[in-house]
């Protein structure tokens, strides 16, 4: 297992160079300048000497490999940079909104486990009873319905909700308070983007749950433990579940990595200040060094995922075998 993790971890470089590579150099097609944005405005004049000091404030006047180089080999240790538009280190702008997003997908992750995995099994042992059909309903639903058009439809429940109630109507907070610091706060705030985040991928989950189950009780070994008289619920849960939850794993893996950086429109919605949000700013103020820092950390998220992902395989099944 020792020499798999290192392989996989010397595997990491030539990916996340690539990935590098990609955005770098994506970004600089991009039409459009920093300086010009920053100091020209909505359209102003701005002197052409001005817009070289700026550039050569920025680095951009030095050659592309080399502005390539300084920031790949500095993001791994962990300086990404001054944002070239707020001046600010962007280890500080991501810290401030890192701590959101994670906490938002580990709960809109948890809150996809605990719908999909019950239904998906619950779904495979009552097939094509009602039980079935209302399971694969409540997924087909969360897969058609997108989770911003879902948050926008609880905010409302809220207001209505609470004006009915109190006859004031409330809204979550709009700043963020760390869990440790007030944590009915910090649930009130984030309970409800994770309610609706969550819901959208345990669809994917439930129905990924189902078919696995499917599959897995149609096997011999299953046929054969019911004929020597096993438990029903003994043999759902101890041989087909573990056997069935390869598949699982790998989707909400996947889904756990999308959310770090995936929840641009919820957060708009919800008016969070997070990861999704910060690379649109980013974008829309062309700012590089933040843009490609960005987008390689998400591609680091993604890769320990995967990692994580093929360990857990050698857990949930004992014929898999690392070296």
């Amino acid at each position: 297992m020792h020499k798999y993790l290192v392989k996989r971890i010397l595997m990491m470089l030539p990916t996340l160079l690539g990935a590098g590579i990609f955005i770098f150099f994506l970004l600089r097609m991009i039409p459009g300048d920093i300086c010009l944005v920053r100091l020209g405005g909505q359209g102003g004049f701005v002197d052409e000497a001005a817009i070289q000091t700026c550039q050569a404030q920025l680095g951009l006047d030095q050659p592309l490999l080399m502005q390539f180089a300084s920031w790949f080999f500095n993001f791994f240790t962990f300086d990404f940079g001054i944002s070239m538009w707020t001046q600010r280190p962007i280890i500080d702008e991501v810290g401030l909104r890192f701590e959101l997003s994670l906490q938002i997908a580990l709960m809109a992750t948890f809150v996809s486990i605990l719908i999909a995995i019950p239904m998906g099994i619950a779904s495979a042992v009552k097939q094509n009873t009602w039980i079935d059909y209302f399971v694969r309903t409540f997924a087909i639903a969360g897969i058609a319905m997108p989770s911003f058009w879902l948050g926008i439809l609880i905010i409302l429940a809220i207001l209505l909700t609470t004006q009915w109630w109190t006859g004031v109507p409330w809204l979550p907070p709009i700043a963020y308070v760390p869990i440790w610091e007030d944590p009915v706060a910090n649930l009130s705030q984030l309970i409800w983007p994770a309610l609706a985040t969550g819901y959208r991928y345990s669809a994917v989950a439930t129905r990924m749950t189902r078919s696995a189950m499917l599959e897995v009780l149609g096997e011999d070994y299953i046929r054969t433990a019911r004929a020597k008289g096993v438990f029903e619920k003994l043999i759902v849960n101890r041989h087909a579940l573990k056997n069935a939850m390869l598949p699982v794993i790998t989707v909400i893996g996947i889904e756990f990595a999308f959310l770090m950086g995936g929840l641009v429109v919820t957060e708009q919605v919800f008016n969070l200040n997070g990861l999704g949000k910060l690379f649109v700013d980013s974008v829309t103020n062309y700012d590089y060094t933040m843009t490609q820092s960005l987008v390689l950390l998400v591609a680091v998220i993604f890769v320990i995922t995967n990692i994580a992902i093929d360990v857990a395989y050698a857990w949930l099944d004992p014929r898999i075998r690392y070296s």
